[in-house]
């Protein structure tokens, strides 16, 4: 019952943003079955992130900070994402809206995202205080930067211009994982005063994440479609 009840507490972060996010998508909703999909990739993208960051930890050691937040945690885990995402829905016909970029991008990584908060509260001894805290903190964390990842990437799909598309598929990646480093970098390198720095980066980010979500729900096709629907009632 108490395992029960920890699983509980490791998944329902992950699973409300990501319905949020799905709610949050006003003119034409995506399959649920496309959501479940990425969402379930970016559970098992976790296996091959963790092989990668152990074979870098080994090369870079432990001593090495920059390289351990930049590169071993946020530049193997938003490329492999990315990558991800890039090769499986990128092309999708379901696909057809600057929000669904968003959606798909926010998906895999909340999926990554809560099988790393399952992992961590079955080998650890989590108080409930400590799962609220990273419901708010990392789980938070990676729908954001998924959502700045899916922002350019629905900017890139629907870009008419070749060399625009090219800097804004470079941007949905370097982005989210600048972000990505800059979290981790204050976790880790701010020890005792992190609390001070994270929150309002936090609430920026959130700020930020809320105003591209807006942005691209403005640029969809299908607002159109809705406004002419309504005027004909």
């Amino acid at each position: 019952m108490v395992l029960f009840s920890i699983l509980i507490a490791a998944i329902a972060p992950g699973v409300s943003l990501l319905t949020y996010l799905y709610l949050r998508d006003k003119y034409d909703a995506e399959p649920i079955h496309m959501i479940v999909r990425m969402f379930l990739l970016g559970v098992l993208v976790v296996v091959p992130i963790m092989v990668i960051q152990r074979g870098l930890e080994i090369y870079f050691g432990e001593d090495m900070l920059l390289a351990t937040t930049f590169i071993q945690s946020a530049g193997v885990e938003e490329f492999v994402k990315w990558f991800v995402l890039f090769h499986v829905i990128y092309n999708h016909t379901e696909f057809d809206e600057p929000y669904d970029g968003i959606l798909y991008a926010a998906s895999i990584s909340l999926g990554f995202a809560t099988m790393e908060n399952v992992l961590y509260a079955m080998y650890s001894t989590s108080s409930f205080g400590q799962l609220l805290l990273r419901a708010l903190l990392p789980v938070s964390g990676h729908a954001l930067f998924g959502v700045m990842m899916g922002y350019y990437l629905g900017k890139a799909k629907f870009s008419t211009k070749l060399k625009s598309r090219r800097w804004l598929l470079s941007t949905s990646l370097l982005l989210p994982l600048l972000l990505h480093g800059v979290y981790d970098w204050i976790l880790l390198a701010l020890e005792q005063v992190w609390i001070w720095f994270i929150i309002p980066f936090m609430v920026l980010l959130w700020m930020w994440g809320l105003h591209k979500m807006n942005s691209a729900t403005s640029r969809s096709p299908f607002r159109f479609v809705r406004r002419e629907d309504e005027i004909k009632l």
